[in-house]
């Protein structure tokens, strides 16, 4: 994503759909929303930086590259080994049940985007249907996400490279360096636009459909006896881990803005890149547990799984892809959640903010970095408690999104909204009291209200005035 989003088209009508209410002026106002200037994660939203992509109409196939690359990222280097760790075999099932919940996203955000387009991202569709403050929630937990998510990435790069040059204990050390190296560039004014994130998601897909076609002759049966050894709960925690690698279903948003013919074009971009992604999820799940059985259960299961295919250098080509991934995908979430954050502090009516929050996000991104890296590298926290954090944001800027889908969609579609926003409920309630933090945080960030806009001001002046006449 480029350091400042690009301004988006000139506003259209929403286009009506019939799966869609009529909102009226409940619609946010034309501009950067949050959601729609970034889009993972995301970490998830902010993978491909679509919004900052150059002008000019997207055909169906670029878009569906873009979304491809909102929903992949950094992420499928460490979940499957965290999800093998908690359900074995049956982690597949935690995988399965994951795409369930991501084709009811998929169908219930190709509606929002085809209704309210890039007017209207995750905190744009939370404040038309559930009022500003939620709107506000959405985009806060959102920063906070990438916040707490960038020592996360930074972590799956320092641990491919440790696992490279054999020091496995070192991983938190190397992430350390890492997440500084990233916050210089974003302090020296580096960018990371879709031109540099697209080639990146494509070498990943590169070394996953490599690692697992290489690998494949190793598969054995016996690897999946016995299959439910972890018993549900085990899947089920599974599931809350692997969630962070179904964020960036509201890239619809930014796409509508350049797709022709968006309320034809947009539920098919979504579903091919629903079937593309499905498809790399299910063979790396199904690869792992087939060719490394309970060695699948690691910090760098795709280093392991390339090892078994092409020998030793495997690890080092998954810690060459891993670092690239780690300070593109980076400094591309530090910069949606600026853009997002920029957003949120600006008074109504009125220009860019003083002074962007790009540098407060980055010091806070250290700080917690310093923090969570310092306790990982300690050993006082797991992974596992690292990955929960941004996840419980993540989930609760969908379970705002979807509870406001619910007011705004009809048909079908509200029907997918509400199954998506108990599923989603479901998954943070598993998380237990790090949801509950997350919430908190989340709360407090929303409930904090913006300064006064010019016309609010003027408007208070002029009552001020005539009552000083009147009297």
């Amino acid at each position: 994503m480029d350091e400042t989003p690009a301004q988006p088209p000139a506003p259209r009508p929403p286009q009506r759909h019939p799966g869609t209410a009529r909102v009226g002026d409940t619609a946010p106002a034309a501009g950067p929303v949050p959601g729609a200037v970034v889009t993972r994660a995301a970490p998830a939203a902010a993978r491909s930086g679509t919004a900052a992509v150059g002008g000019g109409v997207l055909t169906a196939s670029r878009a569906t590259a873009l979304y491809v690359g909102a929903l992949l990222g950094p992420s499928l280097l460490l979940l499957p080994g965290l999800a093998a760790r908690q359900a074995g075999a049956a982690a597949v099932l935690a995988w399965g049940v994951l795409l369930a919940l991501s084709a009811l996203l998929a169908f219930v955000f190709s509606r929002l985007g085809t209704a309210f387009g890039s007017r209207a991202g995750v905190a744009g569709y939370a404040a038309a249907g559930l009022g500003p403050a939620a709107g506000r929630t959405a985009g806060w937990a959102f920063c906070l996400g990438v916040i707490t998510g960038a020592p996360v990435v930074c972590l799956i790069g320092g641990q491919y490279l440790a696992a490279a040059v054999g020091r496995p204990g070192s991983g938190a050390a190397f992430a350390g360096a890492l997440l500084a190296l990233v916050l210089l560039l974003r302090l020296a004014g580096a960018t990371s636009g879709a031109r540099v994130q697209l080639p990146l998601v494509g070498l990943l897909l590169a070394l996953l459909v490599t690692a697992v076609a290489a690998s494949a002759h190793r598969a054995a049966a016996a690897h999946w006896h016995p299959f439910l050894g972890h018993g549900w709960g085990g899947v089920a925690g599974a599931a809350g881990h692997l969630m962070l690698a179904f964020v960036g279903w509201e890239a619809a948003a930014p796409l509508t803005a350049r797709l022709d013919d968006a309320p034809r074009r947009l539920p098919r971009v979504i579903a091919a890149a629903f079937v593309i992604t499905s498809a790399v999820y299910l063979s790396l799940a199904v690869a792992l547990q087939a060719v490394l059985g309970p060695g699948a259960a690691t910090n760098t299961p795709l280093a392991a799984l390339l090892a078994a295919g092409v020998g030793p250098a495997g690890p080092w080509l998954t810690a060459g892809t891993a670092l690239l991934l780690t300070l593109g995908v980076t400094n591309a979430y530090l910069a949606g959640a600026a853009a997002t954050a920029e957003h949120l502090l600006r008074p109504p009516g009125r220009g860019a903010a003083r002074g962007s929050p790009g540098p407060l996000l980055t010091v806070g991104a250290a700080a917690f970095g310093a923090v969570l890296l310092g306790l990982s590298a300690l050993r006082l926290m797991d992974v596992s408690l690292l990955v929960a954090l941004p996840t419980a944001f993540f989930l609760l800027v969908y379970l705002v999104s979807c509870a406001s889908a619910t007011r705004l969609l009809r048909g079908p579609a509200r029907w997918a909204a509400a199954a998506a926003a108990l599923a989603t409920l479901a998954l943070l309630a598993a998380d237990g009291p790090v949801a509950a933090a997350a919430l908190a945080a989340a709360l407090a960030a929303g409930s904090a209200r913006r300064p006064p806009g010019r016309g609010a001001t003027r408007s208070r002046r002029a009552g001020g005035s005539c009552r000083g006449r009147t009297h």
